[in-house]
């Protein structure tokens, strides 16, 4: 599956299934985050992505663990990637999260993104989206309050905001 979007902007970008192949694509991402958006995507300090963690982000078989990436069709160049977690093998439940870089967030990828994971959660047979959200992350609590029928909310502590999102 691999599908263009045009963003509010006019630029366009190629998304479709992280594989194996994208680490070096997914790490120079990542090295573009600012430290404010890493800590805020993490909820901790997160200097850099190790072999074990692009191993994991990578590799995924789309039913338990689902990730979309997002690059820039003009230069190929990694922008955002959405990712669902299975909370276990056969659970309609899964963990949400999505990722921008910062020159490309404000331009409504991060929705095209949500979107089109929804879908593929939805296919998947996945009725809820959790997520942990820090509490001053604005933009993403915006998303994710858009993204279901029913939204709940609730303070998770240590400035966090649980959501669990049911799926229309």
């Amino acid at each position: 599956m691999e599908t263009t979007a045009r963003l509010r902007d006019g630029s366009e970008v190629l998304i479709r299934r992280l594989e194996p192949s994208d680490a070096s694509t997914l790490s120079d991402a990542f090295e573009r985050l600012s430290k404010e958006s890493r800590d805020l995507r993490f909820l901790s300090a997160k200097p850099a992505l190790t072999e074990r963690d692009l191993d994991y982000l990578t590799h995924v078989d789309g039913h338990f663990h689902e990730a979309l990436g997002a690059t820039d069709r003009s230069s190929g160049v990694g922008v955002g990637v959405t990712r669902f977690v299975r909370a276990a093998p056969a659970a309609t439940t899964a963990e949400v999260a999505v990722t921008v870089v910062d020159e490309w967030q404000g331009r409504g990828l991060g929705k095209v993104l949500l979107d089109m994971l929804a879908v593929r959660a939805r296919e998947e047979g996945i009725a809820r989206l959790t997520a942990l959200v820090a509490a001053g992350n604005a933009p993403i609590r915006s998303l994710l309050r858009g993204l279901g029928s029913r939204v709940s909310e609730s303070d998770a502590g240590f400035g966090t905001i649980a959501y669990e999102i049911e799926l229309p």
